[in-house]
């Protein structure tokens, strides 16, 4: 049987002077690229447990607010990773993350750099067009909410 491991794509962002910033992280590990942080649901958490664990890992922050976005999807890996036996790919659940901005702290493993950038920069430094389109989705929904 085929299998796709769980996992969230977390949008990361934080309002300076009423802009919206968002967090790309650069990818070291499995590929190399620009990303937002995501991460694979361990077997005992919550989606929203899994949220906060990998945004702590990858960079150090804590989640002001966290908004799920009813949008889901799933992509088969291009190679296969020694770490992630037994799976074909993944499937996704997406979620926007507010945090305060601070000094980020990578996980030296999977990340090399980071970078605060607005829409415009950020969806042209994305490595994946699933990922470019998630944030779009966000950055629509985060204009029309009130804050």
């Amino acid at each position: 049987m085929k299998k796709y491991r769980k996992s969230v794509f977390i949008i990361t962002y934080t309002k300076v002077k009423g802009k919206i910033y968002y967090l790309l992280l650069k990818r070291k590990l499995h590929w190399k690229g620009w990303e937002f942080p995501k991460g694979g649901r361990k077997f005992f958490e919550s989606k929203k447990q899994t949220v906060k664990r990998e945004i702590k890992e990858e960079t150090g922050l804590v989640p002001i607010k966290i908004k799920k976005i009813k949008i889901s999807g799933k992509f088969k890996y291009n190679k296969k990773f020694p770490d992630r036996k037994g799976f074909i790919g993944q499937t996704y659940s997406l979620y926007a993350v507010e945090v305060k901005k601070k000094k980020i702290i990578l996980d030296k493993l999977e990340h090399s750099d980071y970078k605060w950038l607005d829409l415009e920069k950020a969806i042209k430094k994305l490595h994946w067009p699933n990922q470019r389109k998630c944030l779009k989705i966000v950055d629509e929904r985060l204009k029309h909410i009130k804050t």
